[in-house]
């Protein structure tokens, strides 16, 4: 008896674990997960710290000047002025120079951090199994590796950067008032303390309110997508007026979520400002107490003034710094929640093993498949096909053969049993391997925007545009070649559009022969295509199959007549297999099919 492997239930969604960390955490995974962010980090650091300590040159030197230059025993010392105007002026130009560093720097790491994260996250998505990919509108996923990741481009070069400057001069100008007086920067920090809490409390409020901002664009990116792939049927039905009123409510969905976070953060900016100005206020009226009563001088009240400012810049930077972080780390956590999903289908790599070229045998062992949070589709299903056998599975719409084309593929993973190549398990074969061995035609043979050369080569990028000629021609298609305008260097559309079905069928059977698989698993080929087209499918097919073992899904029993075999799906099982013409001859599933197709080919 053959052993039957039960798999736990696998999730089709996008990982949202990552939308409950908080928000350092988040920025430390992202960082970890990108290297390319912390290359040359300690030097820009350094540059940041001396960009920074250049601010307080000036007002050391406004207290000296002060203190020294213009109250000093003997009278005004003008030598002495004109030594600190000179420091002043040095200082000034090496804080720019430092700071112009800093920023190059700073771009040319954060835009390679960001492509890096970009192609990262394109070909995680990639490697999401149909299953996943499905369950997730094309716009979000879209949206996750561009607009989300635009955000974090956005924080990391202003924001970053203003972080970065804002935590150097605050702490370096604290450490310069408790040098001056004690007091008065007690004092400060007294008056901005409860600021500080209240921001943090704030924040988790903004950062939720921000996640929801990426949720509605990248609904709004989904929409618009959708409505511009989709505008021939939104013509042919005269739906422009719901379909924008569709695009009109995520628009105001995104407007009314942007509205809100940036309402949260303004919330923050008179808070600031008020502060701000009462601890200035407080620092005057208590500076001069202590001037009075000689525990501080002019110059160093004076000075004092200066360092409040520059202590005050940051706080009240602090605000915006805080909006352009909470967007970033919510789209950090999109991005992430993408970096977090585990592949379904996962390729075993080095582990795995590679096939020998030659025919394929498959067999299929008590399998089982359903798909989440749906009813089971597939029964117990378990079917050997021979070696260069040429199978045709037919059965009602839902009755489970098209999942079987895709477990054939590993497009998906059944949930019991399991599938074999010459008597390998499909979870075990690398996927380089699996896909040169392996070809699947789909349904709608999807095509690039690009010439009908590009989009055949897809099958072999080494083919030259001969290989390419003598491909279709061998096929039997040199006439409809012939018949095409600029021949190979016929541009074929976005989504081939260019190209009738049936003639984008013809360039996708086209592109599988060049790859020369072993086994090919063709889904619908004639399906939705006019009867001369149909005849020149079936040509292409018998030069395409010829020598390979081929599985064909097929509503139209034409190819099921020219089958060496015939499987018939019903309700998730086999229910019959044989030649065509055994299987018509008896009552029962296939013969119910072909009476009914062969009605209908007589109207």
């Amino acid at each position: 008896m053959t052993a039957v492997t039960e798999r736990p239930e696998k999730t089709t969604t996008l990982s949202e674990a990552a939308r409950d960390e908080g928000a350092v955490r988040t920025l430390a995974r992202g960082l970890r997960l990108n290297p390319e962010f912390r290359a040359g980090l300690p030097m820009t650091l350094v540059l940041a710290l001396l960009a920074t300590a250049g601010r307080l040159v000036v007002p050391v030197a406004v207290q000296q000047t002060v203190d020294r230059g213009l109250t000093g025993e003997g009278g005004p010392d003008v030598a002495f002025i004109r030594t600190m105007v000179l420091v002043c002026a040095v200082a000034v130009l090496l804080t720019a120079g430092c700071a112009y560093l800093m920023n190059v720097r700073l771009y040319r790491t954060s835009e390679t951090g960001l492509a890096a994260l970009r192609v990262r996250a394109f070909r995680h998505v990639h490697d999401l199994s149909m299953l996943t990919q499905g369950g997730e509108r094309r716009g979000s996923l879209v949206s996750r590796v561009t607009g989300d990741v635009d955000q974090i481009s956005q924080f990391m070069q202003w924001g970053g950067l203003m972080m970065i400057m804002s935590v150097g001069q605050l702490l370096i100008a604290s450490v310069l008032m408790f040098v001056y007086s004690w007091p008065l920067a007690l004092l400060v920090w007294v008056s901005f303390l409860p600021l500080m809490y209240a921001l943090r409390l704030i924040q988790r409020i903004i950062s939720r309110a921000y996640t929801r901002v990426r949720e509605r664009m990248a609904d709004l990116l989904a929409a618009v997508s959708e409505s511009v792939v989709g505008a021939p049927v939104i013509r042919a039905y005269g739906a422009e007026d719901r379909t924008a009123a569709k695009v009109d409510t995520t628009v105001d969905a995104a407007r009314s979520a942007q509205t809100r976070a940036q309402g949260l953060v303004a919330m923050t900016f008179p808070a600031s400002e008020l502060v701000a100005a009462l601890a200035t206020a407080a620092v005057v009226v208590a500076g001069t107490l202590l001037g009075i009563g000689g525990h501080l001088t002019a110059g160093e009240l004076v000075a004092f003034l200066f360092l409040v400012t520059l202590f005050v810049s940051p706080m009240q930077a602090a605000t915006e710094i805080l909006n352009e972080a909470q967007n970033a780390i919510a789209g950090w956590r999109r991005v992430l929640g993408v970096l977090d999903t585990e592949p379904d289908v996962a390729d075993p790599g080095e582990a795995g093993r590679s096939l020998p070229r030659g025919p394929i045998e498959v067999r299929f062992e008590d399998v089982g498949f359903a798909y989440p949070g749906g009813p089971p589709v597939l029964h117990g299903v378990s079917a050997t096909i021979a070696p260069q056998a040429r199978i045709a599975v037919v059965g009602e719409t839902g009755s489970g053969k098209t999942t079987f084309a895709k477990l054939l593929t590993r497009l998906m993973d059944p949930a019991s049993g399991r599938v074999l190549v010459d008597g390998v398990p499909l979870d075990e074969v690398r996927f380089s391997s699996l896909r040169e061995r392996i070809v699947m035609v789909p349904q709608d043979g999807f095509l690039f925007d690009a010439s009908l050369a590009d989009n055949i080569r897809y099958g072999r990028p080494g083919a030259t545009d001969a290989d390419l000629a003598a491909a279709v021609r061998e096929l039997g298609l040199g006439d409809w070649l012939d018949g095409l305008p600029r021949g190979l260097d016929t541009p074929v559309g976005q989504r081939g559009e260019s190209l009738s079905a049936g003639e984008r069928q013809l360039v996708a059977l086209a592109r599988a022969y060049v790859a020369d698989p072993d086994l090919l698993v063709l889904d619908e080929a004639t399906s939705a295509v006019d009867p001369a087209t149909e005849v020149r499918i079936q040509r292409a097919l018998d030069g395409l199959t010829r020598g390979r073992t081929a599985v064909a899904i097929a509503h139209r029993l034409s190819t099921a007549e020219a089958a060496d075999e015939v499987i018939v799906f019903d309700r998730g099982r086999i229910v019959q297999r044989g030649a065509h013409a055994e299987l018509a001859a008896v009552p029962g599933v296939y013969a119910d099919l072909y009476a009914s197709w062969t009605a209908q080919r007589a109207l």
